[in-house]
Parts: structure tokens; C-alpha cells; sequence
């Protein structure tokens, strides 16, 4: 049965060979499910689709009466997916009244739920400045007294990272004790020494 399913995705929706049954939405299970009713039980097929009983319906009287949401479904998915499937229905309903479509948020999260527009979260380790030590570790000069008495005379950096849609970036400012003003900053999108070096050696020479 499932073979069959996965040659009808391929038949009816154009879906590319190899395509999941997870993959599908329930539109398509829908009509993949009314090809083959004739083939296989209806409580089979719903099964293995893990398509509940009423969504079928539902898709089913839909597609019969002509879905009015048609071109709107193509827009969100063009949105969400041109935009690293990051955007919640909050964006996507922000972004459709840009191009002049008036709905509901409410609308807009239905048709990201049958759309199985789902937001694509990383859950990579993240980023620690700390590497082990790489050469003789400095001695402590400032032994937990951050106060100065002058500006230049005691800096203090660090690193952040920033997730972004177009991937990950890293700040690193640098701020004098002082008077809590950066002194300098430097951006890059790999953090590495090399990065950094630079910008410590061009802020010595002051």
C-alpha cells in the first residue's frame, strides 16, 4: 500500500520520487487517498497516511467546491520557504498584507498547519569562545579589580553570537572600563583568532 501511496504522490501532486508520507499535507493525502478508495478500505488508508477521518472529509468537500485559499497557500509557502522556513504565522500574516491580502491570523495559522509549514528551529550546540588553552596564559592583571581610573586603561570584550535567517554572526565589542563606551567593535560570521587579532592590534596602537 505504501508503495502504491508514494507512486500516486509522485502521479497526482508531482511530488519528487523518494517523497515521505510525513511530507505530505493533508490536501495532498486527500486526494491521494480518493485515487486510491477504490483500491484499498478507507480506514486502511487513512491510517497509514495518519490522516484523521474528519480532516479527510473536510480536505475532501474543500477540493470539491474549489479552495478559495489556493493562491494564498502558494504565497505562504513561497514566503515561508524564501525565507529559510524561520517565519511564524505572525511574520507570514505581516508579510501577506505587504502584498495586499487581507486575513485573519487565525486563517493564517490553518493553512500553515495543512500546509505542515512548520518553523525550523536549530538545536545546534552553541557557540563557546573558551578552546583550551592555545599558548601561555597571561598573567592576571586585572585580579577582579574592573574599575579605572582613566580612559584606555582597562578594556573588556567578549562574544556573542546572533542567529539570523541567512545563518549565524558573531559581535565582539570592545568597551572601555572606564566610562562603559565601545571603544571598537568587529562583526564576522566564523569565530575565529584571525578574526579578532586585527582589531586588538589596530586598538595597541592608539
Amino acid at each position: 500500500m505504501e508503495l502504491d501511496i508514494l507512486k500516486k504522490a509522485e502521479e497526482i501532486i508531482k511530488k519528487a520520487p523518494g517523497i515521505s508520507i510525513s511530507h505530505l499535507n493533508n490536501r495532498e493525502k486527500t486526494k491521494i487517498t480518493d485515487a486510491l478508495r477504490q483500491t484499498y478500505p478507507l480506514t486502511e488508508l487513512l491510517r497509514v497516511l495518519g490522516l484523521a477521518r474528519s480532516s479527510y472529509f473536510y480536505h475532501r468537500a474543500a477540493l470539491k467546491a474549489g479552495d478559495k485559499y489556493a493562491t494564498i497557500r502558494t504565497m505562504l509557502t513561497d514566503i515561508f520557504n524564501s525565507n529559510y522556513q524561520c517565519y511564524g504565522y505572525r511574520r507570514l500574516h505581516a508579510m501577506l498584507r505587504h502584498e495586499g491580502v487581507r486575513l485573519s491570523e487565525k486563517v493564517v495559522r490553518r493553512l500553515m498547519v495543512e500546509e505542515r509549514l512548520v518553523v525550523s528551529r536549530n538545536r545546534r550546540r552553541r557557540y563557546s569562545s573558551y578552546c583550551g588553552e592555545i599558548g601561555p596564559a597571561p598573567d592576571n592583571l586585572i585580579a577582579r579589580d574592573f574599575k579605572a581610573e582613566q580612559p584606555n586603561q582597562k578594556w573588556l570584550t567578549d562574544i556573542t553570537e546572533f542567529q539570523l535567517p541567512a545563518g549565524k554572526v558573531w559581535l565582539s565589542p570592545v568597551v572601555d572600563y572606564f566610562d562603559g563606551k565601545v571603544v571598537s567593535w568587529s562583526l564576522s560570521t566564523r569565530p575565529t583568532q584571525n578574526w579578532l587579532t586585527p582589531c586588538w592590534i589596530t586598538l595597541s596602537k592608539r
